[in-house]
């Protein structure tokens, strides 16, 4: 059975038919270009002078959009923040076979990881980021409580399948594990690199090793066929 995912978010209230505004149109055209020189450049190495010449407009029409800087990486957490607001649709007493419960949980690191990789800037600062704004940090508190019961979730779907042995306090145990790798790893690619500072070092293929490893950790406690489809992947990984 695949994973059905569902967002905490709705969007029923969007139109489809809806034209936007002009106002509207240069609000996504700043936020996507803010987004874009954020992830490249370090947000702490672009002013809003630097998004406005990036746009060719006046810092006087971007500030009638956003008031500064702040406000924008605002707007930006909430598009990230509904992107990666999702959850396995796991029922507690459901029981479905291993393969599928890994390619499930596999999915699902994929998309966190993916989520993460496109709004990255949030993670290359996310400590001063967090310590800036109280809001954005009660929100990402929400998030990573979000993660923590769609980790335990799908590890519970992989228990009642036979696909995995672990106890409960073994399940919390790697789950907080795993949220410490995905909060970190592009972090840890950027340093073990050893290079000059950019903000954009690596490679998307970098997602690819983060889930890697998240399953690496969850490894020890797969058995039989989920255990092997693991190894499978791993060797595709490896090659």
């Amino acid at each position: 059975m695949p994973l059905s995912l569902k967002s905490q978010s709705t969007t029923a209230s969007q139109s489809a038919t809806a034209k936007p505004s002009r106002a509207a149109r240069t609000r996504e055209r700043i936020l996507k270009t803010s987004l874009a020189l954020f992830n490249t450049q370090g947000e702490a190495r672009v002013t809003t002078g630097n998004i406005a010449d990036e746009l060719n407009i006046s810092p006087g029409n971007l500030y009638y959009h956003f008031r500064n800087k702040e406000e924008i990486i605002r707007h930006l957490f909430k598009e990230f923040e509904a992107r990666i607001d999702v959850a396995p649709r796991v029922e507690e007493e459901e029981v479905i076979d291993a393969a599928s419960s890994m390619e499930d949980l596999w999915l699902y690191l994929h998309l966190m990881f993916e989520s993460i990789w496109d709004y990255r800037f949030l993670y290359r600062n996310l400590d001063d980021l967090l310590a800036r704004d109280t809001k954005l940090k009660s929100h990402f508190n929400r998030i990573i409580e979000h993660k923590r019961e769609a980790i335990r979730a799908l590890s519970n779907s992989l228990v009642r399948s036979k696909a995995m042995r672990a106890s409960d306090e073994e399940i919390r145990t790697f789950t907080e594990n795993v949220l410490v790798v995905a909060s970190y790893w592009l972090n840890f690619q950027h340093i073990s690199s050893r290079q000059v500072f950019r903000a954009d070092l690596g490679e998307q293929e970098d997602l690819t090793r983060g889930v890697f490893q998240v399953m690496a950790l969850i490894a020890p406690y797969l058995l039989g066929a989920a255990r092997a489809h693991l190894e499978h992947i791993s060797r595709n990984y490896e090659k």
